[in-house]
């Protein structure tokens, strides 16, 4: 796994060391520099390999390899980032140079003149000595000028020739990323099925869950009768976690696609938020709370309800892959599911790019995950909770 972040990391920093190294260029957006995403990337890789050997037990492999699937996810983040602006900056090159294609023929021209006339006859002019110096002084004016010209081209000529070497051997790379993230996503499932260290706050009665799914037509009413089925609950009270509105980090990497309140296509509104991310990213409690349910729920897909405090509920729908049980208390950052969708080949990923696509591209991010809070059996904006750019 090492290994495969240290090719990314080499590959990512060349692109954007060859894209950046003729000129400065604008910023496309105000993301990080790919070159330091993808070397954060390895290291987290490295010390999630580290966390690895010294685990101990199933729930110390879930967290170091939970940290390993979101690294492998930032590292070819940060490759598909490099490889885009790199296909940015052979582009740009090549236009340039074929709109001064007549200049620059005219320059090799003089270049090839001046190279190929015998010394004497460069220095010698038909007006005499006079015509001769004049004619040597404006020579050298000239040539430092045209020296420069000549190695600007060279270089231009040279940052193309290299990445367009560093595209065609990205496509290797990209498929070990890809197979690398594939196997930590695998590795994670078995570990999440081991794990048994995990405490319990209830058990279920699936009785009862059933008969609640099945009369249930709406998520509001599912989640206002989840403190009706569950059973005794044992253990301390759960904490209070007022203090930590508008910190919480999302569950997902993604962009947010509607806020609360805002329609779709449709005209539908709803009281949370649906955010864009990649097929097959992996998805965690940004804090720690107690799990009230967990399956598939009328249209939503599978379904992750938890519950961080007393009367506080995090709905968290349209996951492919759900983890752990109901009744299990998760550790902040604990995984509880996988998005739905195909890691992109890496093939399509390089289309993708050679096309120009941006950043923000649906087509880059084409699962929705819909992350709703209720306090109290109301629905409240999720953005109190969760830092967002709302107000950047």
């Amino acid at each position: 796994m090492i290994r495969i972040a240290c090719l990314l990391v080499m590959m990512t920093a060349g692109m954007v060391h060859a894209q950046e190294g003729a000129r400065p260029e604008p910023r496309e957006d105000a993301r990080p520099d790919a070159r330091v995403a993808a070397r954060d990337a390895a290291q987290r890789l490295d010390a999630a390999a580290r966390q690895l050997d010294a685990a101990k037990s199933a729930r110390d492999r879930v967290k170091a390899l939970s940290e390993t699937v979101h690294a492998y996810e930032d590292g070819l983040e940060a490759m598909r980032d490099g490889l885009r602006r790199a296909t940015v900056r052979e582009q740009r090159i090549s236009n340039e140079l074929k709109a001064r294609e007549g200049e620059i023929s005219r320059l090799l021209g003089v270049l090839q003149s001046i190279g190929a006339a015998p010394a004497p006859a460069s220095l010698l002019h038909p007006d005499g000595p006079v015509g001769t110096a004049r004619a040597g002084m404006v020579l050298a004016d000239i040539t430092p000028g045209l020296n420069g010209e000549a190695a600007a081209l060279r270089a231009q000529l040279e940052e193309v020739r290299t990445l367009r070497l560093l595209q065609k051997s990205a496509t290797e790379t990209l498929q070990k990323g890809l197979v690398g993230a594939q196997e930590a996503r695998s590795a994670l499932s078995a570990a999440v099925a081991d794990r048994t260290d995990l405490p319990r706050r209830f058990t279920t009665d699936p009785v009862r869950t059933a008969i609640l799914i099945a009369s249930t037509e709406t998520l509001e009413g599912f989640a206002s009768g989840l403190s009706d089925i569950t059973g005794e609950q044992s253990g301390a009270p759960l904490p209070d976690i007022s203090h930590r509105k508008g910190t919480l980090p999302l569950p997902v990497q993604g962009q947010i696609l509607r806020r609360a309140g805002e329609a779709d296509a449709a005209g539908v509104k709803r009281p949370g938020l649906i955010v864009a991310t990649r097929p097959r990213a992996l998805v965690n409690t940004p804090v720690s709370a107690t799990i009230r349910y967990r399956g598939p729920l009328l249209d939503y897909g599978n379904v992750m309800i938890l519950e961080p405090q007393t009367g506080l509920l995090l709905v968290l729908a349209g996951l492919d892959v759900v983890y752990g049980s109901a009744g299990e208390v998760l550790p902040t950052g604990a995984p509880v599911g996988l998005m739905a969708g195909e890691d992109a080949l890496s093939g399509d990923i390089l289309q993708e790019t050679a096309a120009g696509i941006g950043i923000g591209s649906g087509n880059r991010r084409s699962e929705t995950l819909y992350i709703e809070i209720r306090q109290d059996n109301t629905p409240v904006d999720p953005e109190l909770w969760f830092k967002t750019d709302k107000d950047d």
